[in-house]
């Protein structure tokens, strides 16, 4: 996506957009926050890895107190949403500690490799005052067959099909994503072909 020109990559953010919609991404995400939004509606949020901050917009909606931030190496992306947004890089962490209150991502972590999770998490970590809540996705066969199945009734973008498949067989199995943070909850979510990682700081603190 990083080299790609503008208008393709719009047609892959409005298909990611859908695919957190419709396929259960969005409504993992919300199940997980709103543990710690009925404890603190006002909580700030940031979103790493937020690209143009869909997954931002979206959840102000649904928690309208609350103050999200998107976070986001490239600027681009960035400037075609709306809100808060911060570019910088995840290896180049500007949060301060203990500065938000959750920090979230959304089919991110499968960007790296195990050690660049870790490093990530750990960030993650540091800067939060309440939780770390990371939302990936699950490799399993059904799910990197599911875009290429479904690009006719869909009408799925042909780099969304190509990064799809990638982003899959990248991805994570439940005792992988384990094994990287060994406190943290591991959960999958069926049928979404999502899982989950949650760390609760406030318990370290």
């Amino acid at each position: 996506m990083d080299d790609a020109p503008d208008a393709e990559v719009v047609e892959n953010l409005r298909d990611l957009s859908r695919i957190n919609r419709w396929l259960g991404g969005n409504r993992t995400m919300a199940g997980l926050l709103d543990p710690h939004l009925r404890r603190n509606p006002r909580a700030l949020i940031l979103d790493a890895g937020a690209a143009n901050g869909e997954t931002v917009r979206w959840l102000s909606g649904r928690y309208p107190q609350a103050r999200l931030v998107a976070l986001d190496r490239a600027e681009r992306l960035l400037r075609m949403g709306t809100g808060d947004r911060v570019a910088a890089d995840v290896f180049a962490w500007p949060v301060r500690s203990r500065s938000v209150d959750i920090v979230i991502c959304s089919l991110f972590l499968h960007h790296f490799d195990d050690e660049g999770v870790g490093r990530i998490l750990s960030h993650f970590e540091d800067a939060a005052r309440e939780a770390v809540i990371a939302v990936d996705l699950h490799r399993h066969p059904l799910a990197s067959g599911f875009l290429p199945a479904t690009r006719f009734l869909a009408g799925w973008h042909p780099t969304t099909i190509h990064d799809g498949v990638i982003s899959v067989n990248a991805a994570f199995k439940p005792a992988e994503l384990q094994l990287l943070s060994p406190r943290a909850k591991v959960r999958s979510h069926w049928p979404w072909f999502r899982l989950s990682l949650e760390i609760d700081v406030s318990r370290s603190r």
